[in-house]
């Protein structure tokens, strides 16, 4: 991805969204979004990462608490998160063939980093694991200035909504035809900050949730909110709506 002309604000919140090339999909299985997971994580500092040695330091703590041999002090400080962070990751999701991110800015130039760190480090190992070369993001990323917390709330939303298409692809111009459905595929869809949202740990150190929380108040107002959104984007209320209309 090329380098971006606009200026990021530090504390303000943004909306990234990253394509495949041409539409073409930037996940092929499971073991991609993993490494999607730990790109965010792993580049998300001021320090130089080489992910390569990142994931061998990581194993090699795994093996040592399998076999026995950690310490309680090794285990601590697996825990314990160092990083100095260019932004805040507020929430995400990953589609077959693009990723939405809420990003904050917390340090200068931070979000422009980060996603020359993520735009050249994914397809890295993207080539490689697959064999091909030339580009696999769009050359830039878009991004959108979050202003005010009902628009906030309404790309939270979007973002966490936008799985919805794996089980109903043209419901954003149809509306819902099974809401319900809906509601319990988004709360068991792995590749978003959803669920850690709902109180239920997947991810829960990639993002920071602190803000968001107290935005919506609570996880229950969070959970109401977005079925409420889906209820109302059903086909049902769409006709309901113009009816009365």
């Amino acid at each position: 991805m090329s380098q971006r002309k606009e200026e990021f604000i530090i504390g303000e919140i943004y909306h990234i969204t990253v394509r495949g090339v041409d539409g073409r999909p930037i996940f092929m299985d499971g073991e991609d979004d993993w490494r999607m997971v730990f790109s965010l994580y792993e580049f998300n500092t001021t320090e130089l990462v080489i992910i390569r040695k990142q994931r061998e330091k990581r194993l090699k703590y795994k093996e040592m608490i399998r076999s026995g041999l950690a310490t309680a002090e090794l285990e601590r400080r697996m825990k314990e998160d160092n990083r100095d962070k260019l932004v805040e990751i507020l929430a995400f999701v990953f589609m077959p063939n693009h990723v939405h991110l809420l990003l904050r800015q917390i340090k200068p130039g931070g979000i422009s980093l980060f996603m020359q760190k993520l735009g050249s480090g994914y397809p890295r190992y993207f080539n490689s694991r697959y064999e091909r070369k030339g580009h696999l993001f769009q050359d830039k990323f878009a991004s959108s200035h979050i202003s005010g917390n009902d628009y906030l709330k309404t790309v939270f939303v979007y973002i966490h909504t936008n799985p919805i298409s794996l089980v109903e692809p043209r419901w954003k111009e149809k509306g819902v035809e099974n809401p319900e459905n809906a509601i319990t595929f988004l709360e068991g869809y792995r590749w978003s900050s959803y669920l850690d949202y709902l109180g239920k740990n997947n991810f829960p150190a990639l993002t920071e949730r602190s803000f968001l929380n107290g935005v919506f108040r609570d996880q229950k107002t969070i959970k109401e909110f977005v079925d409420s959104w889906i209820r109302c984007k059903s086909i049902t209320c769409i006709n309901n709506r113009f009816k009365q209309g």
